[in-house]
């Protein structure tokens, strides 16, 4: 990770983390960049926060300055962005969101030309521009200057793609929609609508400081109330920017990005569709994950915290299903990022083909008790290399073998060590976590636990 640019873009307090000035230089950047031996088209979404139109004004400045043309697809999904970029050959897309964090925070996450994440060294590019470590970008003049385009229809088109995917029609579907007063205000219920839904639809009234406030992926419970007391038979909850999903079923129970992709890898190695390929998680998935794929004969492959991780092995490998336990979810036949409408739309293939409802497609995959303590230590590396340290995590797995896991991680932005458990019961995972810690705390390295 970069000094402004982490896992998912530059995010940070709007107007002291991240400025428009920010903006204005990475647009100046990206349209200097990309234009060198032709007029680049560059793509823009926002989420529904107030500061995004500040945000989305300054990239266009910039990008117009250096004489690319911008267009602009509006309040709409990172996962959008993504797709018009591909599809419409845009030389890379913008999408202005700090996606589950409160409204004062903003983000800038940018997708190359294939709608991925983009690459690392043009990160690096941007970043030593933002410092001041190249020449300074010139003007351009006259006929040379951007312009500035609606594009609407891309976004349009997107709504289209997404219908177009859906296997069944929706009548006599009760389905309850969670939009965090976000991206999917107006997308999530034209699809459902569209494909015969009966729809109902909460945290669909943005006013640029409600974003998910009390509703949305983290804040399930207003999803879980809203199924229970219509008597629904799925429920969909959505994060600021749409990357995620997470479902609540019939009964009101949470089925969490673990269960998403037991379900679907499930469906797929029913059919004969997921060949020899695997499931795609990172470190945090829980344990019953893991058991109920091996129960199926279905292999996995972990990686490092972040969704960017998972699609660079899916693509590396072949792999089709993938992302993380908060509900990115990456369906790699069809999308080059997480998807959250995109994996509404294939939980609806798997109930209906399956004649199920979601609660008997996720009973296979339990969850196990987890216990995350995060813990203040002097030195990350010291502390986790220290023999003290190191034989207790060492004992601890031991202690669980088969029935249980630990595991020791370092925060990418704090001096902090992250300590998880996983185990049969809540006690246990207290216990281990807190043996590690007294470890660290032996071995000198402790400060407190956060």
């Amino acid at each position: 990770m970069g000094k402004y640019f982490g896992t998912d873009g530059f995010r940070g307090e709007v107007n002291k983390d991240l400025t428009v000035e920010h903006a204005f230089k990475i647009g100046r950047f990206l349209g200097w960049y990309y234009g060198k031996d032709h007029r680049a088209r560059i793509v823009i979404g926002k989420d529904t926060r107030r500061s995004g139109y500040m945000l989305e004004h300054a990239l266009i400045a910039g990008i117009t300055a250096s004489g690319a043309d911008a267009y602009m697809l509006h309040v709409t999904t990172t996962p959008s962005v993504s797709y018009v970029t591909r599809i419409d050959d845009f030389d890379c897309g913008i999408m202005i969101s700090a996606s589950h964090n409160p409204y004062y925070d903003n983000g800038i996450k940018l997708l190359n030309g294939n709608g991925e994440k983009m690459e690392e060294e043009v990160i690096d590019k941007v970043e030593a521009y933002l410092d001041g470590n190249m020449p300074e970008i010139p003007l351009k003049e006259r006929g040379d200057i951007g312009s500035a385009v609606d594009y609407a229809a891309g976004r349009n088109r997107y709504i289209g793609y997404l219908i177009s995917l859906a296997t069944h029609s929706y009548k006599h579907m009760r389905v309850g929609l969670d939009c965090a007063n976000g991206s999917t205000w107006q997308i999530a219920k034209s699809v459902f609508d569209a494909l015969g839904a009966d729809t109902y639809v909460v945290g669909n009234k943005p006013d640029g400081l409600n974003i998910n406030e009390g509703c949305g992926s983290t804040h399930i419970e207003n999803l879980q109330r809203l199924v229970r007391e219509n008597h629904l038979d799925v429920g969909f909850a959505f994060d600021g920017d749409a990357d995620r999903c997470l479902a609540v079923d019939e009964k009101g129970q949470v089925v969490n990005g673990d269960h998403i992709m037991y379900i679907y890898a499930n469906y797929m190695n029913e059919r004969g569709k997921l060949g020899d390929t695997k499931v795609v998680t990172t470190v945090m998935s829980n344990l019953g994950l893991y058991k109920a794929l091996e129960a199926k004969g279905i292999g996995y492959e972990q990686t490092a915290v972040g969704d960017k991780y998972v699609y660079e092995n899916m693509r590396a490998n072949g792999n089709r299903i993938g992302g993380e336990q908060s509900g990115h979810i990456i369906f790699s036949k069809y999308a080059t990022t997480g998807d959250g409408m995109l994996t509404a739309i294939k939980m609806m293939q798997v109930m209906l083909d399956r004649k199920s409802p979601l609660s008997v497609l996720a009973e296979p995959c339990k969850t196990y008790p987890q216990v995350l303590k995060n813990v203040i230590v002097r030195d990350k590396d010291e502390t986790m290399a220290h023999p003290l340290v190191q034989a207790e995590v060492e004992a601890a797995k031991a202690r669980l073998g088969d029935s249980g896991r630990v595991l020791l991680r370092k925060s990418g932005t704090e001096p902090v060590l992250r300590v998880m458990a996983e185990a049969t019961t809540q006690e246990a995972c207290e216990a281990e976590v807190d043996a590690i810690i007294a470890a660290m705390d032996r071995a000198g390295q402790l400060i407190r636990v956060k």
